[in-house]
Parts: C-alpha cells; structure tokens; sequence
C-alpha cells in the first residue's frame, strides 16, 4: 500500500461525521418526547430519550467482545495447521 491511499484525515472526517450524526439523532429523540408523539413502544423503557442510541451502542460493544474473546478462541488455528 502506498502512503497516499492511507488518509488519516479523511477517517477522521468521517468519524466525526458518524459522532454527529449519532448526536443529531438522539437530539431528535429529545425533540420527540412530548405526549403527543407515540413511538409504539411495547415496554416502558423504550420510551425514554436516547435508549435506542445506548442499546445499540452496548449491543455493539458485546458484539465485539464475545467475538474477540469467546468466540476467535474457539475457531483459532495454530499458525503451522495447514503445512505437512
């Protein structure tokens, strides 16, 4: 790879712009809280501001750990496990 398809400074924009947009939606989960909008949820807890964010963010987190820890453990081969 060449140094000019590594772009530190596109992947920082794009970071930056996935933090904003995450931030622009739970704002707008702040804006929606009022009664009269109905968000059609079947507990309690899935009413409250930001809980979609924060579950989906945990549920990412988890993701990658059970993956890194649990699961790469398990399906790992030695280096040497396909020579003869």
């Amino acid at each position: 790879m060449s140094d000019s398809s590594h772009r530190p400074k596109s992947a920082r924009r794009i970071v930056a712009a996935l933090f904003i947009t995450c931030g622009i939606g739970v704002l707008l989960d702040f804006l929606f809280l009022s009664e009269s909008f109905d968000k059609h949820a079947l507990f309690e807890w899935e009413n409250w501001p930001g809980f979609y964010a924060v579950y989906g963010f945990v549920a990412c987190v988890l993701l990658v750990l059970v993956s890194k820890y649990v699961l790469r453990p398990l399906v790992m081969r030695d280096e040497d496990y396909y020579d003869e």
